[in-house]
């Protein structure tokens, strides 16, 4: 289903000549309205007037995250919160690293959000008059709201659950028999678990479709929500920086992430050298607002990494696909010289039947080397079958043999030895938003 057939499924020259005309307009206002982009552009030794076709771009300067955070809080906006009426929201970060990213909506921008989450749904398989469970978290986080807009706007019936109080969840899942559900795919499993521990048939339930986001996930856990769901689990991937959620959808042929490339136009760039990568190579994935009138962000760097594809998919849709996100620069692990992925651990973990589908990755520096430890937990089944009903202390050698499999198939599948604990069920901590896969126990 589409909910704009005709932009979503434009020729692709249709469709150049689309971005190039919005791209124009686009630098022209971010370089007259927002003075760091007035520098930028000058210290680049460019002006609006510089591009004269899409590719064109490759002259003009990025913008990274710290520089958000060097301009907190309205340093980069276009219009001022203090224009009245212009204004009429703001959503930002949780500031963990430092200051908080704060973004700004107009009313424009907020209606451009709200079609890119109606596209988002209806491309998952949504449809008016569907009842959509909405478990991501509402407030300063983008994710609530941004689908809520959108399932209104595409005619469904949205219930804001927000996160949390999984019982709840379930029993108005039953209640209200959603169609749709949106929420994190660590959340997903969270759920699926609490059905199988408390006996809940899925016939209780009417999900067809779940539209899962805000962390990277592998195939192994789109499997494991599927199946504990009874519901065709899709990739959703959206940023605060550009608008949110809805910047790109995966559709059920599962080829890729549909971009709304009317509104956001992609790249993707070789991180180290910043240098435009040919179609299909995995690579930084960048973007550009094309519609945007708070806070035009020109080529802001994600930090994500994935490929781009433009061929049309089987479902009509020609806009760019890109690949699921393989990880973020910035979670990258080095161990002993071998770049390590948290979703290539996840990937080999999810292949052993004896664990649950949750895991911490810990860092530690007990003297001068770092140590990597993957935590784990058996599942409820495997942990009776070793010990029956009593407590252990001791590790019993099946699970010992267990580990040593674990880190065997870690070693062959990434190149680097790391440390094993197997842990009882029910003892990595569960998550109601984004899951926490790395602890950082270094000295700082």
């Amino acid at each position: 289903m589409y909910f704009n057939a005709e932009i979503e499924t434009m020729p692709r020259d249709e469709l150049r000549k689309l971005q190039l005309e919005r791209l124009k307009q686009t630098l022209g206002y971010a370089y007259t309205k927002v003075a760091f982009h007035q520098h930028q552009f000058q210290q680049a030794n460019v002006t609006p007037d510089s591009l004269h076709t899409l590719e064109d771009l490759n002259k003009f300067p990025f913008i990274t995250k710290p520089q958000l955070r060097e301009n907190y809080p309205f340093g980069l906006f276009a219009v001022k919160p203090n224009d009245k009426d212009k204004i009429v929201r703001l959503h930002a970060s949780s500031g963990t690293k430092g200051k908080p990213t704060v973004v700004g909506y107009t009313a424009h921008d907020i209606e451009v959000w709200a079609e890119s989450c109606a596209r988002a749904i209806a491309c998952a398989g949504g449809k008016p008059g569907d009842v959509l469970h909405v478990a991501y978290g509402y407030g300063l986080f983008t994710g609530g709201l941004g689908l809520h807009y959108g399932g209104e706007k595409l005619g469904a019936c949205v219930i804001p659950a927000s996160g949390g109080n999984t019982p709840r969840q379930i029993l108005l899942m039953q209640d209200f028999q959603a169609q749709g559900l949106c929420c994190t795919p660590s959340y997903a499993l969270n759920l699926a678990e609490y059905l199988k521990e408390h006996n809940i048939p899925l016939e209780s339930l009417n999900l067809k479709y779940g539209i899962l986001g805000a962390e990277p996930w592998t195939e192994e856990i789109r499997v494991k929500v599927e199946e504990g769901l009874g519901l065709i689990a899709l990739d959703i991937y959206g940023l605060s920086e550009i608008t949110g959620p809805g910047v790109s959808m995966e559709c059920p042929y599962k080829q890729g992430l549909h971009i709304w490339e009317d509104y956001y136009l992609p790249e993707i760039i070789n991180p180290a050298t910043l240098e435009p990568l040919p179609d299909g190579e995995i690579g930084e994935l960048v973007f550009t607002t094309l519609a945007k009138e708070a806070i035009p962000m020109i080529r802001y760097r994600t930090g994500d990494l994935c490929n781009l594809t433009y061929e049309k998919c089987d479902c009509g849709r020609t806009h760019a696909r890109m690949g699921k996100i393989k990880g973020r620069i910035d979670d990258m692990l080095i161990v002993r010289g071998i770049n390590v992925f948290p979703s290539e651990i996840e990937r080999v973990l999810l292949e052993f039947e004896e664990l649950a589908p949750h895991y911490q990755i810990v860092l530690e520096r007990p003297e001068v080397l770092d140590v990597v430890t993957v935590h784990c937990e058996s599942t409820t089944a495997f942990t009776v079958s070793v010990f029956g009903d009593a407590e252990h202390d001791e590790e019993h050698h099946l699970l010992s043999s267990l580990r040593q499999h674990i880190m065997l198939k870690l070693r062959e599948g990434l190149g680097v030895s790391l440390q094993v604990k197997i842990n009882p069920p029910h003892t990595i901590p569960r998550s109601e938003g984004k899951a926490v896969r790395v602890v950082d126990n270094r000295p700082k």
